[in-house]
């Protein structure tokens, strides 16, 4: 192209001189054999085809960028491969340390496992396992037997069924129980519980009828008994696990509806919310329902997250009458849903340490609730002089840690943070957070009044040293 679309000025431009500058830029970036034998002399693993197909990728991003006036540097887009080579080689899901104060932290996995959960997960991930036969018969058997035999234990169940999360849970009795005809919920429990999970919704979803009583504040039992025909299905009772009403309030309990219910063949069906097996009031905590404690109460079905206050890997615990939970069971879209066998081992090995009497000792969120301050207050103090030690300014400051994970809203526990200075290294805040955060291993805190705090409720003991190396290293790249 020759025609001038600009003047000779200073600071104008012709299409002729745009098309040569461009051109030019694009003879200069590598070819795409250049930059495979470039990742390979870097010690790049991917095989030959990946290499290439990321090195294409990344040099069609440079032409276009090139097309809306950029010049990149050779150097540039060798780097960017790197990086992205570097970002499929390097796992996206590896181990990062807690340390933001948040014991059942959404964003970072929720609850970690015990080691003996993990063991197990590992083991039948990693060969052939008895899943659907009984070894004594060599015939075919149900996968919830061992589960089954921990939860009556635990709890009182009847049954058990296990799925793979608590609102596929929710989703699977409606639809199981109350397809087609109407489900009386209390509007003060009509709610959304988070990551978009409205009551209203699943209800629809499942193909049952809301049918709303009460107040947003103050339902009883005689404004479900007056919204009962035979159209009903069930009860729904559900635990506002991440937040709280206060004051002039009333709920109907699930022992008031299961009488109600009872004489009409109506069962209580009532999410828990976080599975708690523990009664959380000894920790100086708000009582958290249990599972135990529904089915007692009279709920014909309870259900529960597994990677809450179980402590977990992510399940749907669905847990009480034989007759209820077998027909839960029975409905097509539990095979949809139906945990794998990790989630069934990790689950049945995590319950084996409550029938154990070990969970405070084992399972890493009791054992985060369970630390006396004065413990936490003294690890804070050792890796502070640690990192002191070591020429990185720390002190420590009194912190509020929370459970978490949509339970307990509200409630804090005393804990200690080992605080850094960023202006005492050289750095800002926001950047050496996001040095930890990028490290091997990440470490996640929180940033208050100009600090930032690494809570140690949430980092276990036996990470402390992987926390100070973390820091000093993220110190270190951050000065030099």
């Amino acid at each position: 192209m020759s025609r001038v679309t600009g003047g000779d000025g200073p600071g104008e431009t012709t299409e002729i001189g745009r098309d040569a500058a461009d051109a030019a830029a694009f003879r200069a970036l590598p070819s795409v054999t250049d930059l495979v034998r470039a990742a390979r002399t870097r010690g790049a693993a991917l095989d030959d085809a990946a290499l290439t197909a990321v090195a294409r990728d990344r040099l069609d991003e440079q032409r276009a960028a090139i097309r809306a006036g950029a010049r990149p540097a050779r150097a540039t887009v060798e780097a960017g491969v790197a990086a992205a080579i570097t970002a499929i080689e390097r796992p996206r899901l590896a181990p990062v340390l807690n340390a933001t104060g948040v014991i059942v932290h959404t964003n970072l996995g929720r609850s970690p496992v015990s080691a003996e959960t993990a063991a197990a997960m590992a083991a039948a991930a990693g060969g052939y396992v008895p899943l659907e036969l009984e070894p004594e018969t060599n015939e075919r058997g149900g996968r919830m037997g061992e589960i089954a035999r921990l939860m009556r234990l635990l709890t009182g169940a009847e049954a058990t069924l296990v799925v793979n999360n608590c609102a596929a849970a929710v989703l699977l009795v409606l639809s199981a129980v109350a397809a087609g005809r109407g489900v009386v919920v209390s509007r003060g429990e009509a709610v959304e519980i988070g990551g978009g999970f409205r009551v209203p919704d699943v209800l629809r979803q499942s193909g049952a009828a809301l049918v709303e009583v009460g107040t947003t504040n103050r339902t009883y039992a005689r404004d479900y008994a007056e919204a009962t025909d035979e159209t009903t299905a069930a009860y729904l009772k559900i635990h506002p696990s991440n937040f709280r009403i206060l004051g002039f309030v009333h709920a109907a309990s699930a022992a008031e509806l299961a009488d109600l219910g009872r004489p009409r063949g109506i069962p209580v069906l009532e999410d828990v919310g976080s599975g708690a097996l523990l009664d959380t009031a000894r920790y100086g905590l708000a009582a958290e329902p249990t599972l135990a404690e529904s089915l007692a109460a009279g709920a014909s079905v309870a259900m529960a997250s597994g990677d809450k206050l179980l402590g977990g890997p992510q399940a749907g615990i669905i847990v009480g009458e034989a007759t209820w939970v077998d027909r839960v069971a029975r409905h097509p879209l539990a095979r949809a849903v139906r945990a794998d066998k990790t989630c069934l081992a990790g689950t049945a090995a995590t319950l084996r340490h409550y029938a154990r009497g070990e969970a405070e000792l084992k399972i890493p969120v009791w054992r985060m609730i369970a630390a006396p301050a004065d413990a936490v207050r003294r690890r804070a103090e050792a890796l502070a002089a640690a990192l002191t030690a070591l020429g990185v300014a720390a002190s420590v400051e009194p912190s509020a840690a929370t459970v978490g994970g949509g339970s307990l809203p509200g409630e804090c526990l005393e804990s200690f943070a080992v605080a850094l200075d960023g202006a005492s290294v050289g750095a800002d805040e926001e950047g050496l957070a996001r040095r930890l955060r990028v490290g091997d291993p990440g470490v996640y805190g929180r940033i208050e009044r100009g600090k930032l705090l690494l809570d140690q409720r949430t980092v276990l003991p036996e990470e402390d040293e992987a926390l100070a190396r973390a820091v000093v290293a993220a110190v270190r790249e951050q000065g030099g």
